[in-house]
């Protein structure tokens, strides 16, 4: 075996230019399989990281809120939210796992600024402001770009944060000082208009007495919602500022404020609800473990309300969805570069058979059996392969660096901001061992039939070949 190997090295050595060539080929290809699977990663780790600051890892809910909820998201509140909170932040297993534990109420409702003349749909939030700048700095992964904190924390009660489509269509981008924000060609009405008064005087059934002296500085919108027993209140609201949302849809009814606000409009004096009870863990491989314990601890608070636990990727299809084309695509790279591979090193293997013909009769003649040849041949595939794939991985692990310290920035879909281009290939094994197998193994495959060819040679024939 090991003369073997000596003797396929030796061959190699012989036509460097040649073998040269295959190895750059290979590397290449190698270079170009993980750079892209790098790629494909950092997008992977950047949608998983957006998802869990936002939505946590695991979500409680009614059952079938998140099919029907949509209409009527006060109809699927939790009851005893409190309760199942407190659980979790008391069990042993969990605490130790769990990094947020915060309830959220989710509202549809009807969003003006009279004064303008305006108005919209929206669908918005109920957080806990703190809990959700807890959120936020989840960063498991080690992305170099950061979510910006809620403005809602340490804000008046009447405080709130719009989708930058919202404040379009509400015409505040002046107010809150948004650039890139498109105005109409024509006011509809008057600016200043007066507050309707049937509005008006919901509006002060909602306000405390002596808020409307206070002048929080932000523009004010009313807000509209029904309450739990299908009454409307409206509440006049302090706009902090406006996220771009990144998606144009979800940006033009997106508004997050206070929990305890928004539980107050939606249920008054009766006893609060949650639609959902957000769960983010200190890491994402943790999911399995600790789904199973919240699925036995919520059993407890089921028998009058059917709850479920839901995961990030079950509450947000398109990650999954997205995923699967990248994948699909990272499959369909490797079948083209390996294909080209294939070919480059087949075709090494012919030239160098038929050059070596006159040598192959002379190995055969003293002895040499067919298996001795044909080990020969594919030995030396095995070595291009492996040789280009690990010159291509020392490639790709050098060009990721570069590529990461550039600082280059990109805009990808479903972002507001653009976030810095990386490609992770550094720490990700599996990918790297496996592109590196799966060349050799092309290049044996493709070395074989020449090797084949070449065992097959008549000893006479191969001696007389000129």
């Amino acid at each position: 075996m090991m003369m073997t190997f000596n003797l396929a090295l030796r061959n190699l050595l012989r036509n460097r230019r040649r073998s040269l060539a295959t190895l750059l080929a290979m590397a290449i290809g190698s270079t170009s399989i993980l750079l892209f699977g790098g790629f494909k990663i950092n997008i992977s780790n950047s949608m998983h990281t957006t998802h869990v600051q936002k939505d946590g890892h695991l979500q409680i809910q009614h059952r079938d809120f998140y099919l029907y909820g949509s209409g009527n998201p006060t109809a699927y509140g939790i009851t005893d939210y409190t309760k199942i909170l407190a659980a979790i932040q008391n069990d042993e297993v969990l605490k130790k796992m769990v990094v947020v534990a915060t309830p959220a109420l989710q509202f549809g409702g009807i969003a003006g600024n009279y004064a303008a003349g305006v108005s919209r749909t929206i669908i918005g939030n109920g957080f806990v402001a703190e809990d959700i700048n807890r959120m936020r700095r989840w960063n498991d992964f080690g992305l170099l770009n950061q979510a910006p904190l809620s403005a809602l924390e340490g804000a008046s009660l009447d405080a709130a944060v719009v989708g930058t489509g919202v404040a379009r269509v509400l015409q505040l981008c002046d107010a809150l000082k948004i650039t890139r924000c498109a105005k109409p060609e024509k006011e509809q009405k008057e600016e200043g208009a007066a507050l309707p008064d049937d509005i008006a005087q919901l509006s002060l059934q909602e306000t405390p007495v002596g808020a409307a002296a206070k002048d929080a500085g932000g523009p004010k919108i009313e807000v509209l919602v029904v309450n739990a027993r299908g009454a409307p209140n409206v509440t006049s609201l302090e706009v902090l500022r406006a996220e771009d949302q990144g998606i144009k849809e979800l940006d033009e009814v997106s508004m997050m404020m206070h929990l305890s606000k928004l539980q107050q409009l939606v249920y008054g004096k009766s006893a609060p609800k949650a639609t959902s009870i957000m769960v983010q863990l200190r890491q994402s491989d943790q999911i399995p473990a600790a789904r199973a314990r919240l699925i036995g601890l919520v059993a407890g608070y089921s028998a009058t309300q059917p709850l479920a636990v839901l995961d990030f990727r079950e509450l947000n299809p398109f990650f999954v969805q997205t995923m699967l084309m990248f994948d699909t695509i990272f499959g369909f790279v490797f079948v083209l570069i390996g294909g080209i591979v294939l070919f480059t090193v087949s075709n090494t293997m012919n030239t160098t058979v038929v050059e070596r013909t006159v040598e192959i009769g002379t190995l055969r003649a003293i002895g040499l059996r067919r298996r001795g040849i044909l080990n020969l041949f594919v030995t030396e595939g095995a070595l291009l392969g492996l040789f280009g794939a690990v010159l291509g991985a020392v490639l790709a692990l050098t060009l990721a660096f570069v590529i990461n310290q550039i600082g280059l920035l990109w805009l990808p879909p479903a972002s507001a901001t653009p976030i810095p281009f990386t490609v992770t290939v550094w720490g990700e094994n599996l990918m790297i061992v496996g592109t590196t197998v799966g060349l050799i193994v092309i290049a044996v495959v493709s070395a074989w039939w020449p090797a084949y060819r070449a065992a097959r040679l008549d000893v006479v024939e191969a001696l007389r070949h000129v």
